[in-house]
């Protein structure tokens, strides 16, 4: 057997068979054989030079990535990631990749997907999926591939440069505080409470369906959002609210009494949801979300209101704190870490203000035009020669 021979990168050898082994470090400091074996020391030598050149353009990967398949790789990239996300979350990425993107890449290599493999399998989406669904599945697959580029078994990721179909934005219902008080009075007593609650607190309704006794202070007239109950196959689950945020509201003062006068109905103890259960073996838990939505809808037509959801409460709150405190203050209360979300989302002008801001403007400009001929007025005149 030939004596190795060190090189500038990567060694070579040749085996008692007489052909030619090549080994190298690579970027993750480990040492690794070529896959195979090579009959003349110069195809050796190509392929060092070959890895070499990978590994300065960054587009090195790791031999075993060469037989892992994406779907493989997704399976241990979900178990992984998933320990950190909210049951819903966990629930719609695993119902998305078993539905959209496994079917599509789980049998192909993970060195193998293109950019121009991903953009095509979007546009094919495209044409039976919604816009929503389709970024969602983009943004899974997007995830996968960044993960195994920053463990370094890919070079780059090949969801890049790919064109998704926009979202069709449509803006949320923002009611009047009459609009509010007409719904709030079709309602019975327990309802009425959570519409309030929802339009003067601004919480999520899985937010205020998740809170106990012990989430509210009279006294103080204040709400903690500390819980959320969430929807998913298999019942409902209660957590920390989105994004963790958990907070404490100041809720105007007709709020809080209407709330202690609901809470002196309901059974003693701490952790008695504020919002239970309508029937008597369910009065120990919280209240269903769907059987809410059905009666909320059923007093959005009696109020004679139009495609109004509970959702749009929180909206119409965001509004009006926006409106009157600005939007970082509206953005604290509903719980988002960034006012842009705020803003993009749930804040919309108020009705009236537009017109309020023309008259504000106009009446700014007359009272400059009236100094400025004030000053030409006062102005001495050149005394006569």
């Amino acid at each position: 057997m030939a004596a190795g021979r060190k090189r500038r990168f990567g060694r070579v050898r040749q085996l008692p068979s007489g052909r030619w082994q090549a080994r190298y470090r690579g970027p993750d400091g480990l040492d690794h054989s070529a896959p195979r074996t090579f009959a003349t020391r110069r195809e050796a030598d190509q392929f060092l030079a070959m890895v070499e050149g990978d590994i300065a353009r960054d587009r090195w990967v790791l031999p075993d990535a060469r037989r892992t398949t994406i779907g493989e790789w997704a399976e241990q990239w979900f178990v992984s990631a998933n320990r950190s996300w909210k049951p819903k979350t966990r629930h719609t990425y695993r119902s998305v990749l078993d539905r959209i993107v496994l079917p599509a890449f789980g049998a192909m290599p993970l060195t193998a997907l293109r950019p121009i493999m991903v953009a095509r399998w979007v546009g094919d989406l495209s044409d039976r999926l919604s816009a929503s669904q389709v970024r969602q599945a983009y943004r899974l697959l997007s995830q996968i591939m960044r993960a195994a580029v920053d463990n370094d078994i890919i070079g780059s990721s090949p969801c890049r440069s790919v064109r998704l179909p926009r979202v069709p934005e449509s803006d949320p219902a923002i009611l009047t505080v009459a609009q509010v008080d007409k719904l709030a009075a079709v309602c019975d007593v327990p309802d009425r409470v959570l519409v309030l609650l929802l339009a003067y607190g601004g919480l999520r309704i899985g937010e205020a369906l998740a809170l106990r006794r012990r989430h509210v202070d009279i006294r103080a007239g204040r709400v903690t959002v500390a819980q959320a109950v969430t929807q998913v196959p298999g019942g409902p689950v209660i957590d920390t609210p989105k994004n963790h945020q958990r907070r404490a509201l100041a809720v105007p003062a007709f709020v809080v009494q209407l709330l202690g006068e609901h809470l002196a109905t309901l059974p003693e103890g701490p952790d008695v949801f504020v919002f239970p259960g309508r029937q008597a073996h369910t009065s120990n838990r919280q209240q269903s979300y769907h059987g809410f939505r059905r009666r909320f809808n059923v007093a959005v037509r009696s109020a004679g209101l139009v495609d109004v959801t509970p959702h749009d409460l929180r909206a119409t709150h965001a509004s009006w704190v926006a409106d009157s405190h600005g939007v970082l203050v509206a953005a604290r209360r509903l719980g988002h870490a960034n006012a842009s979300v705020t803003t993009r989302h749930y804040a919309r002008a108020v009705d009236g203000r537009d017109a309020e801001v023309a008259k504000y403007l106009d009446a700014s400009r007359a009272k400059v035009a009236r100094r400025s001929g004030t000053q030409r007025a006062r102005k001495p005149r050149k005394a006569e020669q």
